[in-house]
């Protein structure tokens, strides 16, 4: 039997699709899961299922367990606001799970690189994200519920944060600092891979996918990571509008915080997004759009820089530089 095959008794078992012709459209973009979209009586489904080799030229292995992660972040997020990701619709053999397609929701990543900039789109995002945050901060039954710490680590920190230590010594002593605050850290429910391309532009705001790396630990880590993915672009793109959004996401999420004291937090976001711009450029997963030698150059100059000297995260948006420095 073949891997559709499989899926297709899988949702017929779940009640999801009936029996006679049903066709799985392959969705693409993502390197962790397969994807599939399914023309579904309730209307249209998506269909994943995670890889245990994810699609990156490095060696690169992970947890197919982390399928269960995203589906209890995605209900849980969904308990703070429903209309901050899609419904989960059934879970399914080997850690897949279906969940409700959303018609005429367009990705953020595809937004901005379009040119269309909403400022007020990222400040929307900044404010849900800190919303699930303060929801779940200190919470000892979100803390239990997502000890996956191991499946955290095998996608972030190692790939990320180690991965980049072992190779560059200038750096190396902050990065290995770093990993271990980010491992010990436990403070709030987070996503993990806060990205604009795991961002729908929906009719009620943005709408999260993607949280198979989600983990109680450090919110701060899901900021410096969303900002991390606009200051790229902003060197992609030439485009300053796209640092006004960064600067827009984390004015909102600063007045969202209310768990600890935003001095805290910001220079530890600020810490990552040095480490995570790096990472883009050094790291297991670099940034595919980045092929130009001018901008890695760009980014990794400035990510050793404020590694070495860093600065919280909103000095660190004020500052970035998108052309040469």
């Amino acid at each position: 039997m073949t891997a559709d095959a499989d899926i297709i008794d899988e949702l017929r078992a779940a009640g999801l699709v009936r029996e006679g012709d049903v066709a799985l459209e392959p969705l693409t973009g993502g390197v962790s899961c397969d994807v599939w979209k399914v023309e579904a009586p309730i209307g249209p489904i998506v269909v994943k299922r995670p890889l245990e080799q994810l699609r990156v030229a490095a060696e690169w292995h992970a947890p197919v367990e982390r399928g269960q992660s995203e589906v209890r972040w995605l209900k849980r997020a969904r308990s703070v606001d429903p209309a901050i990701a899609p419904e989960v619709l059934a879970e399914l053999p080997g850690y897949g799970f279906a969940m409700r397609f959303l018609p005429g929701a367009p990705v953020w990543k595809d937004e901005l690189i379009a040119g269309r900039v909403d400022t007020g789109f990222a400040t929307a995002v900044g404010r849900s994200l800190a919303a699930v945050h303060s929801a779940t901060a200190n919470s000892s039954a979100d803390k239990d519920a997502f000890a996956t710490d191991a499946m955290f680590r095998a996608l972030r920190i190692d790939p990320f944060l180690l991965y980049v230590a072992q190779k560059d010594a200038e750096t190396a002593s902050v990065l290995y600092a770093l990993a271990d605050d980010l491992a010990a850290r436990k403070l709030a429910l987070v996503h993990g891979d806060v990205s604009p391309k795991n961002i729908l532009v929906g009719k009620d705001g943005p709408v999260f996918l993607d949280a198979e790396c989600a983990v109680y630990g450090d919110p701060a880590f899901d900021l410096a990571f969303c900002t991390t993915h606009l200051l790229l672009k902003t060197v992609w793109l030439d485009d300053a509008r796209l640092t006004e959004a960064a600067t827009a996401l984390v004015a909102a999420y600063r007045a969202g915080i209310d768990w600890e004291e935003a001095g805290g937090l910001l220079p530890r976001a600020g810490k990552l997004t040095a480490a995570l711009l790096l990472a883009r450029v050094e790291g297991k997963s670099p940034a595919p759009y980045l092929t130009d030698p001018d901008h890695r150059r760009i980014v990794r100059d400035q990510a050793r820089a404020l590694l070495l000297t860093p600065l919280p995260i909103d000095a660190l948006v004020a500052q970035w530089k998108r052309t040469s420095i």
